[in-house]
């Protein structure tokens, strides 16, 4: 996180599809090196049928002239210049401040290609997006594939009445997080698919809990950590996590998926009801660990998504 890196995170395959562009452009543009990232194992080894770009699309959103100025910056010994030179203090501080002026352009440029990305495919992508009751009361941040089963389990909350939300994070660290938080919320629980250890939180809980202290807003947040070691987290976790925030005093740091017998920070978790959309066919392959259960399973996905409509 320190590296001066922008990063920007997908929660499925076709938003790495989609995203990626954007991380692309914006870099160039920017000026800002960037770290697209996903959930490793869980999304980039995840078998799922996209939606291909073309280049000429491609071709029509990137900024050539950025990329000429950023061909005419580069390394070329028929036009050299120093770089790295060694400074004493009075001028190193003030460089590394002039770069200020860099990150401050980021997000709006991140924003400007979004939007790009919205007009070509009609979808919504933002800086952070917002998903469930406009006057939630309880409300997820987190970001990655855990997003997807938590939007499953606030449909199925939302259709019986419940105030539950989700703040997905794209770009991480873009100050524009409180906006996408209903006003309504009282309590926040932020996810973090990370240990730290020592620290007084994770980092996005650090961030969030940062953004409303800045804000002088005042609102219950708490910290959960998920998903360590590719550890499932299914429906039953985000209930799970709905459930503690319904409690008068939730626990402040807790943890999803494990029974934490040390320490006592796992949340309790229950059979949940089935979240999948209606008219969902679900099939299990049964078989014996080393015979290619794995092939089989990724061999009759690509026959689904190659020869029928379906994704």
């Amino acid at each position: 996180r320190q590296t001066g890196f922008a990063m920007l995170c997908e929660t499925n395959p076709q938003e790495v599809m989609d995203l990626s562009a954007v991380a692309h452009c914006a870099a160039i543009e920017g000026r800002v090196p960037f770290i697209n990232f996903f959930d490793g194992f869980r999304t980039s080894h995840e078998i799922q049928k996209i939606a291909v770009w073309d280049y000429d699309d491609l071709a029509d959103m990137c900024d050539m002239k950025a990329v000429e100025e950023f061909r005419a910056r580069a390394l070329n010994p028929e036009h050299p210049v120093m770089r790295g030179s060694h400074e004493n203090g009075d001028i190193f501080f003030q460089h590394r401040e002039a770069s200020n002026v860099y990150y401050e352009a980021v997000p709006e440029i991140v924003e400007k290609y979004m939007g790009k990305v919205n007009e070509k495919l009609g979808t919504d992508y933002k800086l952070f997006n917002y998903y469930g009751a406009p006057d939630a009361e309880r409300v997820i941040i987190a970001m990655g594939s855990i997003c997807d089963v938590a939007e499953e389990v606030i449909d199925y909350l939302t259709a019986q009445g419940e105030k539950v939300g989700l703040v997905k994070v794209r770009l991480y660290r873009a100050d524009k997080l409180l906006e996408a938080i209903p006003e309504t919320a009282k309590k926040i629980a932020v996810l973090d698919r990370t240990k730290e250890p020592g620290s007084q939180g994770e980092p996005l809980y650090q961030d969030v809990v940062f953004a409303l202290a800045n804000a002088g807003k005042s609102v219950f947040t708490c910290g959960g950590r998920y998903g360590l070691g590719s550890k499932d987290t299914p429906p039953s976790s985000v209930f799970a996590v709905y459930e503690e925030l319904a409690k008068d005093e939730p626990k402040k740091q807790f943890t999803l998926g494990i029974v934490d017998d040390v320490t006592n920070l796992s949340l309790a978790e229950h059979a949940s009801p089935n979240t999948a959309a209606e008219g969902t066919i679900e099939c299990k392959f049964w078989g014996l660990g080393g015979d290619g259960t794995v092939g089989a399973n990724k061999n009759s996905i690509k026959i689904i998504g190659d020869n029928t409509d379906n994704y």
